[in-house]
């Protein structure tokens, strides 16, 4: 079953070589009892990790069932461990986060991909530890654990059982338990090699092999060998199995790996719980950014929106011109003809609305106030955004007859009316009476200027009972189709600068078009870039948190290295110590994550109601910051993951 063939094991102390193992060769056959003995320094326990494939040799063969050992990966030789060999260590190595019954049960994790505590509960039982499976290690006596490290090495079923001073660490009571054990194993056809120092334990084996500076002494058998085989079809499973590795991943196998990662990590409560803390600032940085600059960029398209859609502005600019409407020498200036000119010759105007601006003393009762004044056109109030909410927008017939009517907004609604329906009201606006007909959409503040903070009247009121104003301030024109917005900007400003004979030196400046889809478009795109700003800000502190889970991980790893040693040992390959340091990273991130989430959107609540900024939480931002946070570790838990998948079994073992 076990061959072994002229094998050394030396290692590299200085400039000098020691040899722990020299020319060694032997066969061990099924169902034997084999005591291996000799003094400190013999070589006795490099031979036992050589045997359990914990170790390899430095030359010579090792075959299992056949198979050389030094032709097998790491993977594989992993895989053999687990369905051939069961270990019962001399310092029993329990994890001490978990029950009896979840140490016993820990091999199937690997196995089986799946941590069957009822079968090891029965194994427990078979060890007469039924009543203390769900106790902890450091509530067990030595020889309770030396059970419990029994019962997991025969969880798997195996063929071979290797004690390395199974008896050393116990009281002679419980060393006569394990002893029985051990025996009452062999008899049931379990080949059992026991390393020890103990005379009267050795005597007890059916072959007793003596060794000393490396070499095999003496090899006597002092019991025959017994026949008698516990699971006769277990060496056909275990070639089977042994043949190919097994890469499927079940539900059941990642969630043990999340339910030991998460009580890993409640073992260690306050560095997890820092560890999660930069993750947790990220995350909530990057949540109460995304919603600042959401909020801001859909107050941002909402003044926009008030503002209207494909509208072109049309001013008249400081140049000095001659010609018709200006006078000799006068400046450029924008008059009614003109705005009913261009509406008339632009066909793809399809509305269009004349303007004055001033400013007014507004009274009613013993009420006044300072606002903007609007003189305007009927089809202002689809240009702008601005049909009322109460009320209405007077018409053309009132625009002619000049009629003392006005739209006032929410503010002077405030101001004037303290909340009070202002409808069919009469105001004063410098001493002319005007009657309330309407109040304007509330549209909020745009930089310095209160845009409700305005009244609208009739243009040729504004211009002829008002104002005193013969000219235009500007011309607002509504286009068809937004893919003409260029076009038509150019035809009106040549149309302008024809009909007032602007000299062709002074038509640059003479007039100016605004194009408000541009405006919009740069306005827009700035709040992106501020988005995006703020984002980037927060992610430093996601990046600060994943170095954070890092640097915890990696101290983790160092730790805990004896127990990936232990993993290793009962048959995890790389990719199952792998998996379950980025479980412990994806946890601590997650948790982080999902806090950060809350504590973000608190933030958020608190900068809305403390600054009056708008705020809004979207769920792209909720997803981006989930995806991220796991992302970060992922990436960041890649790295201690892998150092700890690539320590061998035995380094890690003799960690310490």
């Amino acid at each position: 079953m076990l061959e072994l063939q002229d094998i050394d094991k030396k290692y590299q102390m200085g400039e000098n070589i020691v040899y722990a193992l020299r020319g060694v060769s032997l066969k061990i056959q099924e169902g034997d009892y084999v005591a291996i003995m000799g003094p400190s320094g013999s070589g006795k326990s490099t031979l036992m990790h050589v045997l359990g494939l914990l170790d390899g040799p430095s030359s010579g063969s090792y075959k299992v069932d056949g198979r050389e050992a030094a032709h097998l990966t790491e993977d594989e030789l992993a895989i053999l461990r687990r369905e051939v060999i069961g270990f019962i260590f001399q310092q029993f190595n329990l994890l001490p986060r978990m029950t009896a019954a979840e140490n016993v049960a820990l091999p199937l994790l690997y196995s089986k991909k799946n941590m069957d505590l009822v079968k090891a509960q029965s194994i427990l039982m078979s060890v007469g530890l039924d009543d203390r499976s769900q106790h902890r290690t450091n509530e067990l006596s030595g020889g309770q654990q030396q059970r419990v490290a029994i019962a997991r090495s025969l969880i798997n079923q195996p063929r071979v059982i290797l004690a390395d001073e199974p008896t050393g660490n116990l009281d002679s009571k419980s060393e006569n338990e394990i002893l029985k054990i051990l025996r009452d194993l062999n008899d049931q056809g379990i080949t059992i090699v026991i390393v020890t120092h103990e005379e009267a334990v050795g005597q007890q084996a059916k072959r007793l092999i003596r060794m000393r500076d490396g070499m095999i002494q003496s090899d006597l058998r002092l019991r025959p060998l017994s026949t008698l085989t516990l699971f006769p079809d277990q060496k056909a499973k275990s070639s089977t199995r042994s043949s190919h590795l097994e890469n499927r991943w079940q539900f059941q196998e990642t969630a043990d790996y999340f339910i030991q990662g998460t009580k890993n990590l409640l073992a260690n409560k306050i560095r997890s719980g820092l560890s999660m803390l930069g993750i947790l600032i990220g995350v909530a940085a990057v949540v109460a950014m995304l919603a600042i600059g959401k909020g801001a960029q859909s107050a941002i398209e909402s003044q926009l929106a008030s503002l209207g859609s494909n509208l072109l502005v049309l001013r008249s600019g400081a140049s000095r011109v001659g010609g018709v409407s200006q006078g000799i020498g006068g400046t450029a200036r924008l008059t009614l003809d003109d705005y009913q000119a261009l509406k008339e010759q632009v066909t793809a105007v399809k509305e269009a609305s004349p303007n004055v601006n001033g400013r007014g003393q507004v009274t009613f009762q013993n009420k006044n106030w300072n606002t903007q004044l609007l003189g305007t056109g009927p089809a202002y109030a689809s240009l702008r955004a601005a049909t009322p909410e109460l009320g209405r927008f007077f018409t053309d017939e009132e625009n002619q007859k000049r009629n003392r009517v006005a739209v006032i907004g929410a503010t002077v609604v405030r101001e004037l009316f303290s909340g009070q329906n202002p409808i069919g009201e009469m105001i004063k606006i410098n001493k002319i009476s005007f009657q309330v007909i309407g109040v304007l959409p509330e549209k909020g503040a745009n930089g310095f200027r209160d845009q409700d903070d305005m009244i609208v009247i009739p243009v040729l009121t504004a211009m002829h009972r008002l104002l005193g104003k013969v000219h235009l301030d500007y011309i607002d024109f509504e286009i068809s189709d937004p893919k003409l917005m260029d076009e038509t900007s150019d035809l009106i400003k040549e149309l302008i600068v024809k009909r007032n004979r602007v000299p062709p030196s002074q038509q640059d400046s003479a007039y100016e078009i605004r194009n408000m889809a541009d405006i919009q478009a740069a306005v827009s795109e700035s709040s992106k870039t501020i988005s995006l700003l703020l984002s980037t800000i927060a992610g430093i502190s996601l990046l600060v948190g994943g170095i954070g889970i890092m640097n915890i991980m990696l101290v983790s790893v160092t730790e805990r290295t004896r127990e990936i040693g232990l993993r290793k040992a009962v048959g995890a390959r790389r990719i199952d110590i792998l998996m379950q340091f980025l479980a412990e990273a994806i946890v601590v991130s997650a948790t982080g994550g999902i806090f950060g989430i809350i504590f973000g959107a608190m933030i958020s609540g608190l900068i809305s109601l403390t600054t009056g900024w708008v705020t809004s939480i979207s769920m792209s931002s909720v997803v981006l910051s989930v995806v991220f946070s796991a992302g970060v570790g992922i990436i960041f838990g890649i790295y201690p993951a892998r150092k700890a998948a690539r320590l061998h079994p035995i380094d890690a073992l003799r960690y310490e």
